[in-house]
């Protein structure tokens, strides 16, 4: 499979868990710090689980609205995306995760919505760079 690059960007991290991240042009700095939950002492800082599930969720909202034009539905400006990202060991080995997308779609009725969302899943960069290796729940509020 080969993709079209129209953008791209570089991130890097120093101290792991307890450290930072940034991007490399000094539009986003954030302090990391390891949840209780996984052995740290949590404290102020964001961890990676947060950061992705901030991105899947604006990312899906982007790929609704695609999914919207491609359907001619219009996806209202109030559209919400509650991704709730888990982690932990996995049977086979290792560490992995889950995303659940909570999806509110206010005006739109049942039957359009689950057709908008089901589209977005198969636009959605996020959706398709974890298709096959994370469990995603998707919910119409």
């Amino acid at each position: 499979m080969s993709v079209d690059v129209k953008y791209r960007t570089t991130a890097h991290a120093v101290g792991g868990r307890d450290g930072r991240a940034a991007v490399d042009d000094g539009s986003f700095d954030v302090k990391l710090s390891t949840p209780r939950e996984l052995g740290g002492a949590g404290g102020t800082g964001s961890n990676p689980e947060q950061l992705f599930a901030a991105g899947y969720s604006a990312c899906f909202i982007g790929a609704l609205k695609v999914a919207g034009a491609q359907l001619k539905t219009k996806v209202p400006d109030d559209t919400k995306v509650t991704a709730t990202v888990g982690i932990g060991p996995r049977s086979a080995g290792g560490f992995g995760i889950t995303a659940d997308l909570v999806v509110d779609l206010p005006g739109l009725d049942r039957a359009e919505a689950e057709k908008v969302v089901a589209l977005a899943h198969e636009i959605c960069p996020y959706s398709n760079a974890t298709r096959g290796n994370v469990d995603v729940g998707l919910t119409i509020a």
